[in-house]
């Protein structure tokens, strides 16, 4: 079996540099997120987990120093909801959603149903049957 090959015309210069660009700024970006949050992770749970078998094998890991280390893990848990917001976009935009300390004074963006009737022939059916079920 052969599969037909599609050519498709290739992009013009400047075009498929700009595109190359953007995508590669997202991949640094996308990377350098992912980055820092593993390497957090590893700095608050690793201690955690080698005093948890080394207590294991020898039981000589004071319950002090245990529970610091099991707090030190805790804190990671709620610094990832600060480290998201700050390099992704994506989850800012959601939580201002939610949160009402976050929204901002723009204009409201129509709604899914609004979209959806703009873009559909039978609107004004669509809006009549709307205000039935509301």
């Amino acid at each position: 079996l052969q599969v037909p090959c599609v050519l498709s015309q290739p992009m013009a210069g400047s075009e498929s540099r700009r595109f190359t660009n953007k995508h590669s700024k997202k991949a640094l970006k996308a990377s350098l997120t992912l980055g820092i949050l593993l390497g957090m992770f590893f700095v608050a749970w690793l201690p955690f987990f080698i005093t948890n078998m080394t207590q294991a094998a020898c039981g000589c890991v004071p319950a002090g120093f245990f529970d610091v280390l099991t707090w030190l893990g805790y804190c990671n848990s709620t610094m990832n909801p600060i480290i998201y917001p700050l390099f992704m976009r994506d989850f800012k935009r959601a939580m201002g959603k939610f949160l009402p300390c976050c929204r901002r004074s723009v204009q409201p963006r129509p709604s899914a149903i609004s979209l959806s009737m703009r873009n559909s022939h039978s609107a004004a059916r669509a809006a009549t049957s709307l205000k039935n079920v509301l």
